[in-house]
């Protein structure tokens, strides 16, 4: 049988939840708790649409003209996104990554970032999955293995699942307090505003309806084990949830709009990311490893 273009597809179990992460790109390509769906998910014969599950490293979202500097040497990277001349979500997306741990409820993928045009850096990243009785859980470690310096930042592009219907009929909770403008040509970084007053303010829940939304949040509350919650309450009244640690300060919101018109407004894009939209370019949260480094970062999902 012909190999799905995801790659090997690893399926982990914890009791009704089940979990299948995929060779291509390391990322999940479904979450489920019993019958429901709490992450989206794109099928076994398709490639991965929207980045659906994908770890987005060594940067995540865009970076303008694929260009930067990282400690006085200029750097460009292919642009992966030329109608836009942006360099967009990294690196890893289409490589294959190598199963180093499992279990029958966990399973760790692993890849390396080798030196190359653009990023002269050697860095090890793992990946480990699991399913417990909280739910899944997601943690990425990035091990800096160059005799230098690197700049590193990761993000995950989960979809927070509505269930059988579209987001059109969701309530979503985000308790954040700024949104990251961009502009409409490049969707780069414009600015920052309050969400006070705006559509965007989902602080204590509000219907979606047709609402598109396609940027970056930050200020988020957390709760008294520093996590940062997203909720999503389907027109069926069950809520899929997606937590971020401290080390994620922002998470982007994306309603799918742009997806292929039978995948629009299935799922809901919640992104944690450790740096916003062209950090490299402009050093805003980037994470400098020096050699020998490492840094975790952990979010999580489950079905409330």
């Amino acid at each position: 049988m012909d190999a799905p273009p995801s790659g090997a597809q690893v399926e982990i179990r914890w009791h009704d939840q089940r979990a299948t992460i995929v060779e291509v790109g390391g990322g999940i390509r479904e979450y489920q708790s019993g019958d429901r769906a709490v992450l989206d998910p794109y099928p076994r014969d398709a490639l991965c649409d929207g980045a659906h599950g994908a770890p987005l490293i060594p940067w995540p979202n865009r970076l303008a003209d694929g260009r930067y500097r990282f400690r006085g040497l200029d750097h460009q990277v292919a642009l992966t996104e030329p109608a836009k001349r942006n360099a967009i979500h990294g690196f890893l997306r289409w490589r294959p990554w190598d199963v180093r741990d499992r279990g029958a409820a966990t399973v760790t993928m692993g890849t390396t970032i080798f030196p190359m045009p653009g990023y002269p850096f050697m860095v090890d990243v793992e990946i480990a999955y699991r399913l417990t009785d909280a739910g899944l859980t997601v943690s990425t470690t990035a091990r800096n293995r160059g005799d230098g310096p690197c700049p590193y930042g990761t993000g995950q592009h989960p979809y927070l699942s509505p269930g059988q219907g579209r987001l059109d009929g969701c309530t979503l909770e985000l308790d954040a307090a700024t949104r990251i403008e961009t502009d409409p040509e490049r969707q780069l970084p414009a600015g920052a505003e309050s969400v006070v007053g705006t559509p965007f303010d989902f602080r204590r829940g509000r219907p979606l309806g047709d609402l598109a939304i396609d940027f970056a949040f930050t200020g988020l509350g957390r709760d008294d084990a520093g996590r940062a919650w997203t909720r999503l309450t389907g027109p069926d009244g069950r809520r899929a949830e997606l937590w971020v640690d401290a080390t994620y300060p922002i998470v982007e919101i994306y309603t799918g709009d742009t997806l292929a018109p039978e995948r629009r407004r299935r799922g809901l894009g919640t992104e944690p990311m450790t740096c916003p939209p062209n950090a490299f370019q402009t050093g805003e949260g980037v994470i400098e490893l020096e050699p020998g480094g490492s840094v975790t970062t952990t979010w999580g999902a489950r079905l409330a």
